[in-house]
């Protein structure tokens, strides 16, 4: 049995960025993590021929980010800028000219007149339903499930206006090295501080009763504490009893779990694909950055500014979900022919030209169960119950619990993660 100040579940950014604000306050801090690695949703890796760096999870600061810039300054890490052209393929065409979606200044106009949140699904039927928005409507659909994840008929309009009007998509870095340089000195700074990290160790119930928690693993170990901060992924707190990463509470929690289940946690397949060449540079491609489509893979990216071989698939939101069970082999067949089906190659001479390749489908995943968080429109009260502790024994931290412009981020995982240890000091 294994006794302590505070016990933190998982060592993604959110529980590593909380262990090491209360290790270094004179805590004593274990943090458990069911994987054999830390990170989470952050996984770096070197692969194919060229062993460049390639980011299996997250990979981009999404505009300039104070807790997160602020970290990598304070760790002496560079994160170069990662802007890049946006190029839309349609009709058979590339073209950078006009917005992404079409008729966007009205429908920005339309949200900001919105009084009572509906769905974006139901916002999209009531204000754009005539035949001159059909391409809006398709749009806005992808992009909610692209970029945010989410599922149009349960996200918030309320929540993806906020957002929509406060991107700057010139803004975009990505970390030297990667974000694992990021989370390794976190883990640095936690092992300095006298503060522990077990790994291969899957929560699987909490006892509790007022200023005392026991956990015990999968694994058969035992922990023990006057507090506990969960900061595992939506999706693993959402998954049912049959699931491997699934948590029970002993007594249950049912306020929290009711919260919990009301919002809005999305699917995501991340493909890396490398090639021989950067076939895909052309007199009409050849600042590419960025790559939308109606593929059945249909956004891509490339390392831009860097040179690279290598291109980067992403799949969001229901469609994700729909092939959370397929094989990898096939989600690798439907990447490559995509890509010709983009740049007009023979899928199987393309395929020639593939050197190494990584399909990432988190959906899949047992430890994440899904991507990152969306708003639903019963988001903002749920996120008010679990952000208050509970008997100032448990306690929730996460992206999920994030309430400002960068939802679904590395910078959400942090801020959450660093607002509820110093909540944590504060009820000494």
């Amino acid at each position: 049995m294994t006794d302590t100040d505070i016990l933190i579940l998982g060592a993604g950014a959110a529980g590593l960025m909380a262990a090491r604000t209360l290790a270094k306050a004179g805590k004593k801090v274990i943090v458990i993590e069911a994987r054999d690695r830390i990170g989470g949703r952050i996984h770096t890796v070197k692969h194919g021929p060229s062993q460049q760096t390639m980011e299996l999870g997250a990979e981009f600061i999404h505009g300039d980010l104070p807790v997160t810039q602020c970290l990598l300054e304070e760790a002496g890490i560079a994160y170069p800028h990662a802007s890049a052209n946006m190029y839309k393929y349609e009709n058979g065409e590339f073209t950078t000219d006009g917005p992404l979606v079409e008729h966007w200044d009205e429908l920005i106009e339309k949200l900001n007149a919105l009084e009572q949140d509906i769905t974006i699904d139901q916002f999209l039927q009531r204000e754009f339903n005539a035949d001159k928005y059909e391409g809006t409507r398709k749009m806005v659909r992808q992009y909610v499930s692209g970029y945010d994840n989410g599922d149009p008929a349960k996200a918030s309009s309320f929540s993806l206006r906020k957002e929509w009007q406060a991107e700057d998509m010139g803004a975009q870095y990505r970390i030297a090295g990667g974000y694992v340089s990021l989370v390794d000195y976190l883990a640095d700074e936690i092992k300095q501080a006298g503060g522990q990290i077990c790994l291969n160790e899957n929560a699987k119930q909490i006892e509790w009763q007022q200023g005392r928690v026991m956990i015990t693993t999968k694994e058969g170990n035992a922990y023990k504490a006057k507090q506990v901060l969960i900061a595992l992924p939506l999706g693993v707190l959402q998954a049912g009893i049959d699931q491997s990463a699934s948590l029970s509470f002993k007594p249950t929690i049912p306020v929290y779990s009711d919260a919990i289940a009301a919002m809005g946690f999305g699917a995501v397949i991340k493909v890396l694909l490398e090639f021989d060449e950067a076939f895909w540079e052309s007199k009409e491609t050849e600042d590419m950055g960025y790559l939308f489509s109606e593929q059945e893979i249909p956004t891509w990216w490339t390392q831009s500014p860097q040179q690279s071989n290598v291109l980067t698939g992403w799949l969001g939101g229901p469609p994700a979900e729909a092939k959370t069970d397929m094989a990898n082999d096939e989600l690798l067949t439907q990447s490559v022919q995509s890509l010709a089906n983009i740049f007009k190659y023979n899928a199987t001479e393309l395929r020639k030209k593939l050197l190494s390749w990584k399909i990432v489908n988190w959906t899949a995943d047992e430890f994440t169960l899904g991507s990152y968080a969306y708003d639903t429109i019963a988001a903002s009260e749920a996120r008010k119950i679990i952000c208050q502790p509970l008997q100032d024994t448990i306690f929730f931290a996460g992206e999920y619990l994030y309430e400002g412009t960068a939802m679904g981020t590395v910078e959400a995982a942090l801020t959450t993660g660093l607002r509820m240890a110093e909540q944590i000091l504060r009820f000494e």
